[in-house]
Parts: C-alpha cells; sequence; structure tokens
C-alpha cells in the first residue's frame, strides 16, 4: 500500500510537470523546441555537488541537442527516496537519477561490492575501477531491470558524526546506534563494529538524530553539512570508511526511445557532466571541511584507521561469495 500511494505522488508529479513548462527545479517552462522533456530527480539540496552536477548536465544536454531535449531538474527528494526513483526511471516516470550506490544493489546486487568499507585507496584508485571493465561490469545486471548506468559522478568518502564520544578508533564506535544505509554491507559493517545499525531513509535522517532516535550516521562532508546534521550531532571522525560512488541512471525504456542522435548527446553529455561533478565534489570537500572546523562539532581528524580495517576484515569474509572473491581481489590489485 506504502509503494502504491508512493507511486501515486510520482505520478501527480509527472502529469503537473507535464502540463506546465518545468524548470530547473521543477517550476515551469518548455522550450519552443522542446521535443522531450525529461526529468531528472535526486535526493540533496540545490546546493550540493549533485545538483550542479545536474545543472551542467543539462545545460549540456539542451544546448548540444539545439534546444530539442529539456533537462528538468528535481531535488531534494521531491520525486522520492531513492528506491522511488530508481523504480520511477523502470517504468519511464523519471527519467534520470543521481544517487547514492545503495539502493541500487537491489536491483543489482554487484553493486554491494563498491559498499564494502575501505576498499579503495584513493579517488584515483576509484576512477580506474569505475570508469574501466570493472565499473561496466558491476552494472551490467541493470539492463535487464529496466535502467542504463550513464556512469558514477560522487558522493565523496564517508564519516561518522555521533552525539555520545568521540570516535578515535574502532573500539569507541561499539555500542553506538547507528543510522546506515539499506545495504546488507553497511549493516554488517556497523555489526562488526559492535554498533546497532538502524536503517533509516535520508529525508528522515535530521529528524531523528534530532529526536535521539539514533545516536549517529555516517554520510560524506557535502550531506552533514548542507543537510545541516553537524547542528543535532557533537562529533565528527574523519573514518573516510567509504567512497561513495553515485550512480547516474537513465531510464531504458526513455533512452530506446530517443533517435540515434541524441543518444549520443546523452551519452557524451554524461561523460563530460561527470568529469566536471568530480572534480567539484573534490573541491568542495575542502571547503566544507574548513566550514565544519569553524562549527560546534568536534573533530577527529586522525583515527585510528588500521583498528577499523582489522575490526571489518570479516565484512569481507562474509561477502565473499555472494560477491565474489575474484571480483573483490580485481579491484583491491587495480592499483
Amino acid at each position: 500500500m506504502k509503494k502504491y500511494f508512493a507511486y501515486l505522488i510520482v505520478t501527480f508529479l509527472v502529469i503537473l510537470s507535464g502540463c506546465s513548462n518545468t524548470g530547473t527545479t521543477g517550476e515551469a517552462k518548455a522550450g519552443p523546441k522542446a521535443e522531450y522533456v525529461l526529468r531528472l530527480g535526486h535526493l540533496q539540496t540545490e546546493t550540493h555537488p549533485y545538483h550542479k552536477g545536474a545543472l551542467r548536465f543539462k545545460e549540456l544536454v539542451e544546448k548540444e541537442s539545439n534546444g530539442r531535449i529539456q533537462i528538468d531538474i528535481f531535488p531534494s527528494s521531491q520525486l522520492g527516496n531513492g528506491r522511488d526513483q530508481i523504480e520511477g526511471a523502470q517504468i519511464g516516470s523519471i527519467h534520470f537519477h543521481i544517487g547514492s550506490v545503495a539502493p541500487v544493489t537491489n536491483f543489482a546486487p554487484k553493486f554491494n561490492v563498491l559498499n564494502l568499507p575501505y576498499l579503495f585507496e584513493s579517488r584515483e584508485h576509484a576512477f580506474r575501477v569505475l570508469d574501466g571493465e570493472i565499473g561496466k561490469e558491476i552494472a551490467s545486471g541493470l539492463e535487464n531491470k529496466g535502467l542504463l548506468n550513464l556512469g558514477y559522478m560522487e558522493n565523496g568518502w564517508r564519516h561518522f558524526t555521533n552525539n555520545k564520544n568521540p570516535i578515535k578508533n574502532s573500539d569507541d564506535a561499539a555500542r553506538l546506534k547507528l543510522r546506515v544505509q539499506e545495504s546488507p554491507p553497511y549493516i554488517s559493517f556497523i555489526n562488526a563494529l559492535e554498533s546497532t545499525p538502524v536503517p533509516i531513509p535520508f529525508g528522515e535522517l535530521y529528524t531523528a538524530l534530532e529526536q535521539k532516535v539514533v545516536d549517529g550516521q555516517e554520510n560524506p562532508l557535502a550531506q552533514i553539512y548542507l543537510n545541516k546534521l553537524h547542528e543535532v550531532q557533537k562529533y565528527l571522525t574523519l573514518s573516510a570508511h567509504n567512497y561513495d560512488a553515485a550512480i547516474f541512471i537513465t531510464s531504458k525504456t526513455t533512452f530506446d526511445t530517443l533517435p540515434p542522435d541524441l543518444q549520443k548527446v546523452i551519452e557524451e553529455s554524461s561523460k563530460e557532466a561527470i568529469q566536471y561533478q568530480r572534480e567539484l565534489a573534490k573541491a568542495e570537500e575542502k571547503k566544507l571541511l574548513e566550514q565544519l572546523r569553524t562549527s560546534d562539532i568536534e573533530i577527529e581528524e586522525n583515527p585510528d584507521l588500521d583498528s577499523f580495517r582489522k575490526a571489518v576484515e570479516p565484512v569481507y569474509k562474509e561477502f565473499e561469495e555472494s560477491i565474489g572473491k575474484d571480483l573483490i581481489e580485481e579491484i583491491k590489485n587495480l592499483k
């Protein structure tokens, strides 16, 4: 029933946007030449790198298509949570989605490998994996689900915040109630730290922290700062336990209806927008850390990462069979 109502809401928004001229954030205005008005949804604010990457994609597509395609952007979960938007892309009511990898694992389980803690040693390591044959292999299961992956934007390195105590090593994370994404590797990761994982939709996270439903959470700095999570948390630990790639998917149904020249516009524009967004996200991460340093949150900048890596070794053993030990080793060795 809940999923049915979510579907009705998305359908209503689609009808509403189709009946009006929709602008960059859902407000209005179809261009006179637009043959295709396509909707792009994400969960973050208009100040987040997701949105800026989406704006760059819109700019490129509308320019290179000579206005034949119009991209309307819906930020801040206007089209539902991550899973809602992915399901919308499956049926073609949403045409593009930028978001965290965790929800897409329900549609293509190989994506679970990207949720393993401390998988990547650096951004450059992640890019070599994501932009090569391994990245294509991970996303290969999407096509049978009516989805296509245009590439990987950046969500950033994920870090812990909490209200109980500073986290300087893995032992300090024990016995905390921590919000996690609804993803088996994330849940197992928190269990390995002897904490309690509590899956909560991102849109409900601020309230859950404010009302102390959970003690803490883990997210990139952009999510923490731009969604004001630092205002309801006392401690931040730069644990960098996961490089969180952001999927940039499109509806296969929609893509297949486009003529070849416009398909090429989508593909080439997405590549350029991805590179733009990654560079922007990296630069903004540095600025956000400086802003957090001037806030009231206490930051542990040099935690004992080796203690975390040792604590999460059982997570790899748990997922070796379902993800594939060979795939895990191939990623680790591609440095």
